[in-house]
């Protein structure tokens, strides 16, 4: 696919989060996790340094067409500067552009597809939409509230040791949310797993 191209058939999954070591594994990188899982399941390689974050194109079976897979590495709150040049390069419409991020909105573990809407404060969101408009969809990924903590503190905190025994399996729905969303339609995917209970450090993918 190259900027001459006048439509663009595939997708942009783009997972919001801040580089740097010292925020690996914290609660406001849970788009980079989305990401990375997506590009482990679909063996993804050939990672570049592209629109101001890593970057890679890749063709995953059963889909029938191209995924650009994005970690904005500006920092979250200039995400829509690295969304919105690989938009650009690619001619990629938002209704085919999906942003994967953190909401504390949501219980810890609650995944919800979304069509446009307001940006509840989340910084990356707000960045994006002021680069791009609105229109694109959204996968928001539940933290839960910070209670007593301040909500920056919360977001840039580490998930406990029980939530990241939870981890693994959460992060496979919202792999198998996103599949099912770029394969049959955001509509499907809602119908197919906003009714799922979410998933528990117990719960075992073979059963």
């Amino acid at each position: 696919m190259s900027p001459q191209d006048n439509t663009f058939d595939g997708w942009l999954v783009a997972g919001l989060g801040n580089p740097d070591e010292e925020y690996a594994g914290t609660r406001h990188n849970a788009g980079f996790e989305v990401v990375e899982r997506l590009a482990g399941r679909w063996r993804a390689s050939g990672w570049t340094s592209r629109f101001h974050g890593r970057f890679a194109s890749v063709q995953p079976p059963g889909l029938g067409c191209t995924v650009l897979l994005l970690k904005p590495m500006t920092y979250m709150n200039l995400s829509g500067r690295s969304v919105q040049g690989a938009m650009t390069f690619y001619r990629v419409p938002p209704a085919r552009t999906l942003v994967v991020h953190d909401d504390m909105d949501l219980e810890f573990g609650t995944l919800r597809l979304k069509e446009g809407g307001g940006t509840a404060g989340h910084r990356g969101l707000e960045s994006i939409a002021a680069a791009v408009g609105a229109g694109f969809l959204r996968l928001r990924v539940g933290i839960g509230r910070p209670g007593r903590r301040d909500a920056v503190d919360h977001v840039l905190s580490p998930f406990a040791p029980e939530e990241a025994a939870a981890l693994p399996a959460i992060l496979d729905q919202a792999a198998e949310m996103v599949e099912r969303c770029l394969r049959e339609g955001p509509q499907a995917a809602m119908n197919a797993f906003h009714r799922r209970r979410r998933p528990g450090p117990a719960d075992d993918p073979d059963d």
